[in-house]
């Protein structure tokens, strides 16, 4: 679905009917594994019986299929990543995924927020903040649930401006390429140090910032990458070959569809909107021009234009009212990518389920949302009833009884998903717990 040049009031009235909450489904979150610090990521490799578990701080751990999480982590990299903020931080270990031949040649890949790279460049000492990376490791040849510490081998590095925005989910696509979702930088409204004034890191197709990137890890005709022939602009000049689609403000957490192989991405707005994407290539997807399907004025955030020009700009799926700047009939305050479902409960099946780390910052109140595609090809989404939260109170894994901070989701290799959540704001302790999501009854 393209906007083109016209009112976007109108446009975004009718994507709001379609997107607002069509009822109530109702779940039952059952624990899948406790005492976990800030869990970003759980992935299975295929074929494999082992979830392996990011840690935001640089622990990856792996739960073995008996339930039993193992005392040493497959890797550790808290030495690579700054010293995090314990009341909130968006830094990291943020990413992992199994090379598709992982069974033979035992690669993976992490993405992390490094220690600042300054290139050369002794201005980034003073203003600019970390690194964002992505490395290749492979698994030790004597010990399948320990990695090889001293194989990481350095596949992208982005110089990044501020702590925020990272974005940095990696994942496999159908295709076999490395898919890299990029934040625009940091601070707020696409603005400031580190950012395309004039209109910001996302549509500037000279930067990674703000971007789905799309890499070869098995060449190396870019150095420690190639860039696939078909990316959409190879050979443009002044452009960058590894954007795959672009105008992201923080695309949190992504997932291919097993079934049909689409890209899904939750991309975080401003203060007013949230959004959720399938990612197409080439595709732009507004940010600065746009707030989800608003118009956007980085110098007046809340303050939405009543016409811009929208035209060549890809809408997103599905969007609502954040909590910060739209509190009538809001639902959250960052959305969290998810996962379509392809699990056992076929009455589930092609819905895609996703969340928002919560209604507000000063109390946890994450929230669970079904998005469902109709025959018209339009988008809807219900907001997921918890029908257990008194009993997840009464076992210590929510203080409220509401459903804790909503970091990410997960898949399982069988098609189920789970949500990854934390009691606390920021990477401390060891106090949180996956979920695995199902049917009330």
């Amino acid at each position: 679905m393209q906007i083109r040049k016209a009112l976007v009031v109108s446009v975004a009235t009718a994507l709001l009917a379609l997107s607002g909450s069509a009822g109530a489904v109702k779940v039952k979150m059952v624990p899948h594994v406790s005492k976990i610090n800030t869990p970003l990521a759980m992935v299975q490799p295929a074929g494999d019986d082992r979830q392996f578990i990011v840690e935001q701080f640089g622990l990856i751990k792996i739960l073995h299929p008996n339930g039993q999480l193992q005392g040493d982590p497959f890797l550790d990299v808290r030495n690579h990543i700054p010293q995090l903020w314990k009341d909130f931080d968006e830094r990291g270990l943020l990413g992992l995924a199994f090379h598709p031949d992982y069974a033979k040649n035992g690669k993976f890949y992490i993405a992390y927020s490094g220690h600042l790279d300054f290139q050369g460049d002794l201005g980034k000492e003073f203003w600019w903040d970390h690194t964002n990376t992505v490395a290749e490791y492979t698994v030790s040849a004597d010990d399948p649930n320990r990695a090889d510490a001293d194989s990481g081998r350095v596949i992208t590095a982005i110089d990044w401006p501020q702590f925020n925005h990272n974005g940095h989910w990696i994942g496999f696509g159908p295709d076999g390429y490395l898919y890299i979702s990029s934040g625009d930088g940091g601070y707020a409204n696409d603005w400031g140090i580190g950012h395309n004034v004039t209109e910001g890191n996302g549509q500037d197709l000279s930067v990674l910032n703000g971007k789905i990137l799309r890499i070869d890890v098995n060449g190396y005709d870019a150095g420690s990458y190639s860039i696939p022939a078909d990316n959409p602009f190879v050979g443009k000049d002044g452009i960058a070959p590894e954007i795959y689609a672009f105008g992201l403000r923080n695309p949190w957490r992504c997932s291919f569809d097993t079934g049909s192989g689409a890209l899904f991405c939750g991309d975080v707005q401003q203060n007013s909107y949230e959004e959720v994407s399938v990612i197409e290539k080439g595709g732009n997807y507004g940010w600065r021009r746009m707030e989800a399907t608003h118009c956007f004025d980085y110098q007046k955030p809340d303050n939405h234009p009543t016409w811009c020009d929208a035209g060549g700009l890809t809408s997103p799926i599905l969007e609502y009212n954040n909590c910060t700047a739209q509190p009538d009939g809001c639902k959250g305050v960052s959305v969290t990518g998810g996962y379509v479902y392809r699990g056992a409960h076929k009455a589930w099946d092609g819905k895609y389920i996703f969340g928002d780390w919560s209604k507000g910052f000063a109390e946890m109140d994450g929230q669970i949302f079904m998005g469902t595609k109709g025959a018209d090809g339009k988008w809807s989404m219900e907001i997921a009833e918890v029908t257990n939260l008194a009993e997840l109170k009464g076992l210590g894994q929510t203080q409220t009884g509401k459903l804790p901070y909503v970091l990410a989701f997960a898949q399982d290799n069988a098609g189920e998903v789970y949500a990854l959540t934390s009691i606390t704001t920021g990477p401390v302790g060891t106090l949180d717990t996956i979920y695995k999501i199902v049917p009330a009854d």
